[in-house]
């Protein structure tokens, strides 16, 4: 049922129940067995028995000639043998001899004959399972062939039959002496059971409460000797996890560190400057260009602040794993020149050529949209644009070009976005360490938090995108500057391949807009 509890196991209980749930359910199937072997046991002794009383009895048919020729079985019971067959004190004993046309001979006239259909195999004993006077009986039978006759001219039969009262008795005993002992030691097999999974859990309850006394701060790895070998998988899968943990608290120490020791830098100017104006002010001095001097470092301070904290937001949400889920299509040229025209202003006031090469699209169309459509957040991947031209601006000196540009890629597979400017580039041995939180590129002389870029690549990493950083060679190009072919730096070029995603058919598409170009935020 969606959103209910689900219900906790034990491990000991569950390991019990298999243990001696099929012992439970196997014991009276060993009695129903024990009980069928006893009764072939029993029958084996008595069977020997009746069958030698039933060769006797055979022995004594004989052949009779008539006076008329027809030839008839005769019958005699030796001296004796009568005793012997009514003398047993425990059970009733009956025989019963037919002779060749089944007339009765001696004996009982009333026990059961053989089944027509068996076979007749003279001189064979046998043995079946019959009822007389409601009484269950052991009959053990011969068919008596006569000497000098065929077969098919008859046959005596000779049957004695024994009732079950010994057999019963032996087999009872038999089986009181195989589960009468099944009842101590069943339940000393549960205990044994019950103590053997107290005994092999004990570890387990040992580690849980070495865990438990640890120290919230304690992130080290749990010693795998102490632990058995088959929970051996789940202590590495947890040191494993401890390791992770103890990195991601130390980056983020680390983070929180730099990004203090950042933002001490201009709240110690900001209030540097306002004690000093204060002082101005008490002092009586107030010249309005120094106070307007201290007014503008203030302002400057404030905005550094601000920046950094902004950035810092930016980092926490670029981090935000949540933000995977939350995607759809997006037209990253839509966001190319919307971010080129927010930071139009900028660029003209550094005198900076900034432009945008690539799909061109309009408020109301969707030209070459097709082409660069990626899955993605918005709100990301506009802050990952807005980065890249923020860093371009910062590095690039006046009269340089930044230039955001979409390159076609032929099969469609990717969307290429670049961003290149003319300022002094970065040095090979450093590209990678850019990317790094907080770290800026020694002797530019620029301001700024240093977490650019590092958002660049968490967010790049987020949407599956690779990277790249190069030089972007605008070194000398006519009608870079002001001056016309001034020396400029070697310029930086960021190139992100981001997987391409394919637009919607036209008939998915919302009327009057482009469904697959999510507007940005």
């Amino acid at each position: 049922m969606p959103g209910s509890t689900r219900e906790q196991r034990s491990l000991f209980g569950e390991i019990l129940d298999w243990m001696l749930a099929p012992l439970l359910l196997l014991w009276p199937m060993s009695v129903a067995l024990t009980w069928l072997v006893a009764q072939n046991i029993a029958n084996k002794p008595f069977d020997r028995e009746l069958g030698e009383m039933t060769r006797v009895l055979a022995k004594q048919v004989v052949l009779l000639e008539a006076a008329d020729g027809e030839a008839s079985a005769g019958f005699t019971l030796p001296g004796g043998a009568s005793e012997v067959l009514h003398t047993d004190q425990d059970d009733e004993i009956h025989y019963q001899v037919l002779g060749l046309r089944g007339e009765l001979l001696s004996g009982e006239l009333s026990l059961p004959l053989p089944a027509e259909e068996e076979p007749r195999a003279p001189g064979e004993l046998r043995f079946r399972d019959g009822m007389l006077h409601n009484e269950d009986l052991r009959i053990g039978y011969v068919w008596v062939a006569m000497p000098g006759r065929p077969v098919e001219a008859g046959m005596a039969l000779v049957q004695v039959a024994e009732t079950l009262g010994k057999r019963s008795r032996l087999a009872t005993e038999i089986i009181k002496g195989v589960i009468l002992p099944q009842f101590v030691i069943l339940p000393l097999a549960v205990l044994l059971v019950w103590l053997a999974l107290v005994r092999g859990i004990a570890p387990l309850n040992e580690l849980q409460r070495r865990i438990r006394r640890r120290d919230s701060s304690d992130l080290s790895p749990i010693d795998e000797r102490e632990a058995p070998e088959e929970v051996s998988p789940l202590v590495r899968a947890i040191n494993d996890l401890l390791a992770r943990l103890d990195q991601s608290i130390a980056t983020q120490k680390h983070f929180l560190a730099d990004a203090a020791h950042q933002l001490k830098t201009p709240l110690a100017g900001l209030r540097t400057q306002a004690e000093l104006a204060q002082r101005e002010i008490d002092a009586g001095q107030r010249d309005p260009k120094e106070l307007k001097k201290s007014l503008q470092q203030i302002a400057l301070s404030s905005q550094s602040a601000a920046h950094m904290v902004n950035q810092l937001l930016a980092m926490a949400r670029a981090e935000n794993r949540e933000q995977q889920v939350q995607r759809q299509r997006v037209n990253l040229a839509r966001l190319a020149t919307e971010t080129v025209h927010d930071f139009v202003p900028r660029a003209l006031e550094k005198r900076i050529d900034l432009g945008y090469e690539g799909p061109e699209t309009g408020r109301g169309g969707t030209a070459g949209a097709g082409k660069a459509l990626v899955s993605g957040n918005p709100l990301l991947l506009r802050e990952l644009i807005r980065n890249l031209v923020d860093n371009a601006l910062q590095y690039t000196p006046v009269g340089g070009t930044v230039t955001v540009r979409l390159v076609d890629d032929p099969f469609g597979q990717v969307v290429v976005l670049q961003v290149e400017d003319s300022g002094p580039g970065i040095p090979p041995a450093e590209r990678e360490r850019v990317f790094q939180p907080f770290y800026r590129t020694l002797g530019t002389e620029v301001d700024g938090s240093g977490l650019g870029l590092a958002i660049v690549r968490e967010i790049a990493v987020q949407h599956g995108a690779q990277i790249q950083l190069e030089d972007a060679n605008l070194r000398h190009r006519p009608g870079l500057s002001d001056q016309g072919g001034a020396a400029f730096g070697p310029g930086a070029r960021f190139t992100l391949r981001f997987p391409a995603a394919h637009a919607e058919p036209p008939e998915a598409q919302a009327p009057g807009g482009d469904a697959a170009a999510a507007p940005a935020p």
